[in-house]
């Protein structure tokens, strides 16, 4: 196994950075969903379980704040909003892709801590 480099505390700020733009439960899972195109409001709820509609909401307006999230919004009766990311969030599909792949090559490990952990 590659042995990884040391991170010194000036690294730290940009991987803090990096988390309070999709950290927490649900964003990333909202970029998940937002990386196959443009969702409604009611697609996007309806793709994330247990999610809130006041919480979904809130997590939108932090990315769209962040520039993350894209947010179009049709000038009809009744209102029509879509979200997509915007370019500042597609380059984030690379971490994406590298957390998944993560996860696969260490699930058995995980599950295995997790089991003799109890």
């Amino acid at each position: 196994m590659e042995s990884l480099p040391k991170i010194d505390h000036k690294a730290t700020c940009e991987v803090e950075t990096t988390l309070k733009i999709i950290g927490g439960r649900w964003k990333v899972l909202i970029m998940r969903e937002l990386m196959t195109g443009f969702k409604r409001f009611g697609e996007l709820h309806r793709s994330l379980t247990g999610i809130t509609q006041k919480m979904l909401t809130q997590q939108l307006r932090e990315m769209e704040e962040d520039g993350i999230v894209y947010r179009k919004v049709y000038p009809q009766i009744p209102p029509k909003v879509e979200y997509s990311l915007t370019p500042l969030g597609e380059s984030l599909r690379p971490i994406l892709y590298l957390m998944h792949d993560w996860a696969v090559e260490n699930l058995s490990l995980i599950d295995h801590h997790r089991i003799n952990d109890k």
